[in-house]
Order: structure tokens, then sequence, then C-alpha cells
């Protein structure tokens, strides 16, 4: 994938018919050099040549009202095809046309990885982190749905793991990142069908949400689906290894995801904003007009600040809690964190079908997402449909306090309690 700019035009705008931008990824023929006169013109004028391309595919023939009001058609990534790097000031340019709503640079998401460790603790396999939300008390509602499909855009899951084996439904790899941008490792150019894991992180992830309990305990909705969305690849940075991957190409997994059936999408995973629109904001818009939950992580630099897709209002933003119960101090927090869910020395799956210890808010936020999707199950086991909207009605009010306040700075709305959840959803479906 070589340095690209992604531009949205002003509603009603005409432009030239384009490809979707992965037709052109081995066959340049279908390409596109003209999207509309004002643009044309800064191209030519700067002697940038170019591939123009849509930035999304409609998920049927047209577009459907929630991608036109999302305004998903009107989405453009142009390619350079240089890869000498975008010059100076040609994004502000462009952002500065009459008929442009927003020009962004492509930029390369980095997420860091807190570190997996298969240390010996206390219990052996973590089950305090279940009994933290009252997972036995609210597994005699439901143990999930498998109409309920839970999608994990992170690293992939390792495909063959006993523990997610059952559960798993067809998905997909979205890295194509631009080469000579970091140290990558493994599978980092071209997208495909084969979402595995090169990190862990993902697995990890994955595992808490629908895990079958054989050699760790249960996930959270074990008889729920679980859709592998592959959106970050494996970049070494000294020693370790972070998640990384294209913005736009993260935000075409929410798409996908959501095109494909997901009823609910986990995030582990945060951007910070730093310049042009917000990210991730079109497709979280999406999920919303659909009806699809999204969760994601608050962050983990202990500090208060904002990262994407959490800093939206419609998103349930996960912070951690410790094995004390209270807020960790890695966990980022800001008016945008909903809820804290455990995320201190979590056990769950692992690389080559092995298991791990890890900590941090990405280990919190699939607590909830697995919550939610129980929710959802049980909701459908009594010949109801559970909105967005009263999915997390039902957890800002079962959720326990850490103080007085009824939404605290760090912990939200308070500690996840699914069998309370469970208790009020019962209760509110009769």
């Amino acid at each position: 994938m070589r340095p690209h700019i992604g531009i949205q035009l002003r509603s009603g705008v005409p432009a030239d018919p384009v490809p979707h931008w992965v037709e052109i990824l081995h066959d340049k023929t279908p390409a596109a050099d003209s999207l509309h006169p004002a643009v044309d013109s800064v191209l030519s004028r700067r002697g940038v040549p170019a591939w123009i391309t849509r930035e999304y595919r409609p998920a049927a023939s047209d577009w459907s009202a929630e991608e036109l009001r999302a305004g998903l058609n009107r989405v453009y990534r142009i390619i350079l095809r240089r890869d000498s790097g975008i010059p100076p000031g040609l994004v502000e340019e462009i952002a500065l046309l009459p008929i442009v709503e927003e020009a962004r640079p492509g930029r390369i998401a980095v997420a860091e990885l807190p570190p997996a460790r298969a240390t010996a603790m206390a219990g052996g396999t973590d089950q305090r982190s279940r009994d933290a939300i009252f997972l036995a008390e609210a597994h005699r509602y439901s143990r999930g749905d498998p109409e309920i499909v839970v999608a994990v855009l992170d690293t992939g899951v390792c495909l063959t793991h006993p523990e997610l084996k059952h559960c798993l439904v067809s998905g997909q790899d979205f890295v194509d990142i631009i080469d000579g941008h970091g140290e990558f490792v493994g599978d980092f150019l071209g997208l495909d069908e084969s979402p595995d894991d090169e990190v862990g992180h993902g697995t990890h992830v994955a595992g808490i949400i629908c895990g079958a309990g054989i050699a760790m305990p249960s996930g959270v909705a074990p008889r729920c689906r679980l859709m592998p969305v592959r959106v970050l690849g494996a970049m070494k940075r000294g020693e370790t290894r972070v998640g990384a991957g294209l913005v736009d190409n993260i935000n075409g997994g929410v798409k996908w995801a959501i095109d494909h059936g997901a009823d609910l999408i986990n995030m582990s995973l945060g951007v910070q904003h730093t310049g042009g629109g917000l990210p991730h904001q079109e497709v979280v818009e999406y999920a919303r007009l659909k009806g699809v939950t999204i969760v994601a992580a608050s962050g983990n630099d202990g500090q208060e600040g904002i990262y994407y897709p959490g800093g939206f209002p419609s998103v349930i933003t996960v912070g951690a809690e410790d094995r004390a119960g209270s807020v960790a101090a890695f966990s980022t927090y800001g008016r945008q964190v909903s809820l804290i869910a455990p995320g201190t020395d979590v056990y769950s799956s692992y690389l080559e079908n092995d298991y791990a210890f890890s900590s941090g808010t990405s280990h919190a936020a699939p607590f909830v997402s697995g919550a939610v999707a129980l929710m959802k199950s049980y909701a459908r086991s009594r010949g109801r449909r559970l909105t967005d909207g009263q999915v997390k009605s039902v957890l800002k009010n079962t959720a326990d306090k850490v103080g007085r306040a009824f939404k605290d700075r760090k912990a939200g709305y308070g500690r996840l309690n699914l069998s309370d959840a469970m208790r009020l959803l019962e209760n509110s479906l009769n």
C-alpha cells in the first residue's frame, strides 16, 4: 500500500465514478485519475500523479439509507503513485477546497500491546476476574446464543485454538500497511481471508469473550459466535512487538463486520486525534445507525485523555480495574469512560494453542463485549431484540458504584456487574 490521502466531499457534490481501492491493489488498470475538477487541479498543479478510488463499498447493489446518512458514499482514497511521501501542505490545500468536507493523510495507528506472560499466579488460571463480574450467576440466565455474533477487530485470532474453534465464523484480514514505515514482521502486505494471529493480543481478547473453558475459566458468552477481523499487524519496537495498522483499513474492517452480520464489535485499540477529522468517525456513525454496539478500550497511559473510537459518545468505553476492584493505575480516564472491568492479570487463550496472563484496558473491554453478547442472547431467548440504547441503559444502571457520584471521572458508571445486569434485564422483559 502506497501513501494516500482520504477525503470526504460535501453532500451533493458530483464526482466521477471510481473503483474501490481494493480493486486496484494488484491491477491498476481499473484505476481512475480524476475525481472532481477542483481536486484534479490541485494534484495537477502540484505534480502529484495519483490513483483515485472509493474508500468504502456499499453493502448491497446501491448505498443504503444508513450508509448515505453516515456519508460513506462521499469518502475517497487518493493513492499516490510515487513512494516519496505526501508533499508538505498538500492535505491542507485539498482540505481548503469548498467542495471538501474533510481531508486527512493516511496514518498508521500503533497500539501498545501489554506483554502476555505465563507466570504462575494464585488460583492458577485466574477465576478471580470472572468472579469479579459475577459470571457464574449470570450464566444461570444464559451462556450465549450462536445467532449473536461478536466481531473482534484486533491482531487476528489463533484459528486452531481449542478454546475458540467452536465459536469462530468466517473473518477477514485488513492489514495492508505502507511498506517501509516500520520494522514489520509476518504478514503485513495484501488483504486476504485468513485473520490468523501473529501477535497474541486478539487471541487473548477473543478467549475472554467466548472461550470454551477447557483449560481456562469460561468466556463470558461461550455459546455466541466470534468473527475475527484482523486490522493490526505486528511491528517491532526495540525488543517488543506492537500492533500497527492503517486507520483507514481499520475503518474498512468496521464496515465489513457490520455488513457481514456482527451484532457488536470489540475494539481493544485506540488512536489519538492528531489532525483532520476524528479517527473512525464515519464508521462509528454507521454502526450507530445500524444499531451495532461498539465496545472499545479507554487506553493504558494512566492519564486523563481520549483515544478513538472510545472518545465517541455512542461507544461503550471501558477502563480497567485492578485485583482489588479499584481503577487500575494504568487505565486512561475521563468523561468518555463508561465502565471499568477486570483488566489486571487476566488469564486467557494465546498463540500456538497456549494460554497466558495479560493486563490492560484491552483485556477489560472484552468482558463488557461478552456481557453485551450475553444480554442480547437472553433477550433473544425471550423473543425480544435488545437495542443498543437498552444495552447501555442496563449496564449503566447496574454497575457497582466506586463513590458517591452517579458517574465517576475515572470509573465511569462503575464496575461491571453482569449478574445484576441480567437480573434487571429479566425484569424489564417481563
